[in-house]
């Protein structure tokens, strides 16, 4: 692995922030508060929103010369009028691939828009977006192909055909930032792709997607539109506080031999998230009864991150839908969501075959 080189750790030169729901301040070299009026103040806040992330996950790579990708087709098949190909390609090392559904349309006239799709906890993993699950609420990545996008759904890591153990040999400090960087390769894959207008590049994911969506959109700015079903509530509404489910190998260890399970503690939280998403189009489809992440919470971070995307002028770019259903993407969700995309991506769907109601599986 290629990580970024030696620095001073951004706990020693960072400021600490104790109030992660007010985005209206930063604090300046001598730990005074400082409002944020402008988007100049509120770059200094975001940078310090990054720093404390990277605290908890680790470092984000940033290798000089990326591995190679070095694309690999292991089989392709027709879906309809799209061809599905299976992929593997490296992201940072020469002795492992990531593998992936790429969906493309047969025939296509110019660029199109691309999104990567990220799957759910599923032992499937990527064949869940790519409609091999009996789940066809999530079978995203191949209805979203079927409206004319290219799309591309990868394992995340240990899920689906992917083997990582997570060992810190490999270089990583938590699993969320080893997904973090397969991801930002998978939109290097996506950029090299003929068919592909590099400049429209979303992403979307459920559950574990859905927070693994916008923890990469985060630390790559290429992903100009996010959609996230079920993916979050603020720490301190999430089981009440209790951040045990966060702490995992494949999530971040830090937060409970660092940060002692506690809120309080944990140096960032998701209003902090959905601001750095500003002015990019973003949006949180939350059921009102989802079990694993408190919808209340939900409207705590899109209410204190509206001012941050006022800031741009692009206060419509941030949106929340809150279906009745619980943890879920149903059709009315969905829809709502592949009109965001489309509104936000400049795309005109090739097909409205409903999302799912219509649509041949």
């Amino acid at each position: 692995v290629i990580l970024s080189a030696a620095r001073l750790t951004a706990e020693e030169t960072t400021p600490r922030y104790s109030e992660h729901q007010n985005l209206l301040y930063f604090l300046d070299k001598a730990g005074k508060k400082q409002a944020v009026k402008t988007v100049s103040d509120w770059e200094i806040r975001k940078q310090h929103i990054l720093d404390n992330m990277q605290t908890v996950m680790g470092p984000l790579p940033r290798p000089s010369t990326p591995v190679p990708l070095a694309v690999e087709t292991l089989e392709e098949k027709q879906v309809g009028s799209l061809t599905r190909r299976l992929i593997a390609y490296h992201t940072d090392s020469v002795d492992r691939k990531v593998r992936a559904y790429l969906f493309l349309a047969k025939t296509t006239e110019g660029k199109v828009p691309a999104i990567l799709c990220l799957h759910q906890t599923t032992r499937i993993g990527k064949g869940e977006p790519a409609g091999l699950s009996p789940r066809k609420n999530l079978h995203y990545a191949l209805h979203l192909a079927k409206r004319g996008y290219v799309t591309l759904a990868p394992d995340y890591p240990s899920f689906g055909d992917d083997d990582f153990d997570f060992d810190p040999k490999h270089g990583y400090q938590s699993g969320t930032m080893k997904a973090i960087y397969d991801n930002i390769r998978s939109v290097d894959l996506l950029q090299t792709l003929q068919e592909v207008d590099g400049e429209r590049i979303g992403c979307i994911g459920h559950s574990l997607g859905g927070h693994n969506t916008m923890f990469t959109a985060v630390f790559e700015p290429r992903i100009k539109v996010m959609v996230s079903s079920c993916g979050f509530t603020r720490f301190h509404k999430y089981y009440n506080g209790k951040l045990a489910g966060w702490t995992s190998k494949r999530y971040m260890p830090l937060i409970a031999t660092r940060y002692k399970n506690d809120p309080n503690q944990v140096p960032f939280d998701f209003t902090e998230i959905v601001g750095t998403f500003a002015p990019r189009a973003f949006l949180a489809s939350s059921p009102v009864r989802d079990g694993n992440f408190e919808i209340s919470g939900v409207k705590d971070v899109i209410a204190q991150a509206k001012p941050i995307y006022e800031l741009y002028g692009k206060a419509d770019n941030l949106q929340a839908n809150y279906p009745n259903c619980g943890h879920d993407f149903p059709p009315d969700a969905r829809s709502v969501a592949y009109k965001f995309f489309d509104q936000h991506l400049n795309h005109t769907p090739t097909s409205i075959a409903d999302f799912g109601l219509r649509i041949a599986e």
